[in-house]
């Protein structure tokens, strides 16, 4: 940073606790520790938002809540937030903030994408209005789009893992081990059928993207921006020219009125909806 002649005041700095460090959990003094050796590192006098990564079910929240709420008191961060948080543990912290008279989380960093939606639309939205927590989205562009797009794979949709991962929190362990078979527990479990159907369907998304002008990555991007709940999305780049092509995708926003989406949504088929709800006089 100082190379390039910026400064704190031109960017925005995260902190990401709780995700491949050596200390584990969400003890008050991992939390310490782990800012002020991140403000050494950057050589920064504090850091603008510092993010939980995955809630420790192992640690009191109050602990957690206080241990962040310290953090910015000492002027060491500005604002707060969660990654991968269930609505029941963000709403659980924010209710801890209020009775501890605590700084409440700001921010809820969660997968979204054409293939992953359960949780942004339908049990998060509830949270971004009443208790202004936003929503910060990363991997616009699943794992197996890009994949499928070179190569003519398969994409693998979140369907075909939640067998693997029933909660959205796993713990580090699980996540490691996955990373090292390669996802080949992925392939194992999607089933010929299922394979055949998201075959169709990011054919069927190429032949969309080639009338619009545009890319599949651009389109999954302008879609995840058509939400309007979504107020920051995290995008990837290992060069100049990907991360220009990603920034394209705002200049194809405004193409995607109420047919378009209407389109993308008869060939996605994975709109998530809510369980009926059961009365339980029905059921005596």
């Amino acid at each position: 940073m100082k190379g390039r002649g910026a400064t704190h005041w031109d960017l925005i700095i995260h902190h990401i606790l709780f995700w491949k460090s050596e200390e584990r959990g969400l003890s008050r003094k991992h939390i310490i520790e782990s800012v002020k050796a991140s403000l050494q590192r950057l050589q920064l006098s504090y850091i603008d938002v510092v993010i939980v990564h995955k809630a420790d079910p192992m640690c009191p929240m109050e602990e957690i809540v206080r241990a962040m709420h310290y953090v910015i008191s000492q002027g060491w961060a500005m604002y707060w937030g969660t990654a991968r948080w269930s609505p029941v543990e963000v709403m659980e912290a924010y209710t801890n903030c209020r009775q501890f008279n605590c700084v409440t989380p700001i921010v809820e960093q969660s997968e979204y994408h054409m293939f992953c939606r359960e949780k942004t639309e339908l049990y998060m939205p509830e949270l971004y209005n009443k208790i202004g927590v936003g929503l910060m989205a990363w991997s616009p562009v699943s794992m197996g789009l890009s994949q499928a797009k070179e190569e003519g794979g398969v994409l693998f949709s979140k369907p075909s893992i939640r067998g693997k991962y029933s909660s959205f929190s796993w713990t580090e362990d699980e996540t490691v081990a996955a990373n090292k078979e390669g996802y080949s527990w992925m392939k194992e479990r999607l089933q010929p059928e299922e394979s055949r159907r998201q075959t169709e369907r990011i054919r069927e998304l190429t032949a969309l993207v080639e009338r619009m002008g545009c890319t599949l990555v651009q389109l999954a991007i302008a879609w995840s921006l058509k939400n309007e709940s979504v107020q920051c999305l995290l995008l990837g780049a290992s060069s100049v020219d990907q991360l220009y092509d990603s920034i394209q995708s705002l200049q194809l926003v405004p193409k995607l009125n109420n047919n378009m989406m209407a389109e993308i949504e008869r060939i996605l088929e994975n709109k998530p909806t809510r369980p009926p709800m059961v009365s339980t006089l029905a059921l005596r």
